[in-house]
């Protein structure tokens, strides 16, 4: 189980020095084994939150539990040992890194035929097809995204973080992303925190969490939250329940 206590972080806003709030005061529990999708409008820290858990941000202040254990004082490194995985919005090219060596060193193993095609068959991927390409442009964005997301689970870890995982990707890749969500979200090994605005993946989600002006507007279900949110009388940039 993941607990955030007066998680506050701030960040400058220009060459002053001048620092912003983007994220005031938070307070989260994200239980395990579940699909928790953390929306709200751009700027509104969801972004910067998942950088704070995963250890690539310090918070300016709060507390941050895994599992029981402070891990508020670990950098990333520190939080990736301790079983913390992240997924950028725009995945990492490794120049000169065939597919099969990323897998590699996420699993810190030379992983079997075996267990290279279940990883490339839950992502959606043809193995023999891709385990020996070169990381590298000549790879799409939807292809490099699933990718990205075989590399997090070959590392097998207790947390999973998604930053909007539909960005830069075609709508055939995004229909075979959400099948990825879905065959996560029933493997209760592990807790995936995603990040993302798109309807599709919030409709899979076990919980919707909602982040307007780095705080928690409001959380729920799905069938709870998005006849709200995307109620055609709704003025607010996530519906009429962001009360922000």
């Amino acid at each position: 189980m993941l607990e955030l206590k007066d998680i506050s972080f701030s960040a400058p806003i220009d060459d002053s020095g001048e620092a912003k709030a983007i994220i005031k005061n938070l307070n989260l529990t994200i239980e395990n084994g579940k699909l928790t999708v953390i929306t709200g409008p751009n700027g509104g820290g969801k972004s910067t939150l998942a950088k704070l858990i995963a250890g690539i941000y310090t918070a300016d202040s709060g507390q941050m539990l895994l599992d029981g254990e402070d891990i508020t004082a670990l950098d990333v490194t520190e939080r990736a040992r301790r079983g913390v995985s992240f997924a950028f919005q725009r995945p990492v090219c490794f120049k000169g890194f065939t597919v099969r060596e990323l897998l590699d060193i996420a699993a810190g193993r030379t992983l079997s035929t075996e267990e290279s095609k279940e990883l490339f068959s839950r992502v959606g991927l043809c193995m023999h097809e891709y385990i020996d390409r070169e990381i590298n442009s000549t790879l799409s964005g939807g292809e490099l995204k699933r990718i990205e997301i075989a590399s997090v689970l070959a590392r097998n870890t207790e947390l999973n973080i998604f930053d909007e995982p539909e960005a830069g990707i075609d709508i055939w890749s995004f229909g075979k992303l959400i099948g990825v969500f879905e065959a996560l979200r029933e493997d209760k090994t592990s807790s995936q925190i995603v990040i993302s605005h798109q309807r599709s993946i919030l409709e899979i989600a076990d919980e919707i969490i909602v982040i307007c002006s780095g705080e928690i507007v409001n959380r729920g279900t799905p069938e709870a939250l998005l006849p709200t949110m995307f109620s055609a009388e709704s003025t607010c940039p996530v519906g009429k329940i962001c009360r922000a």
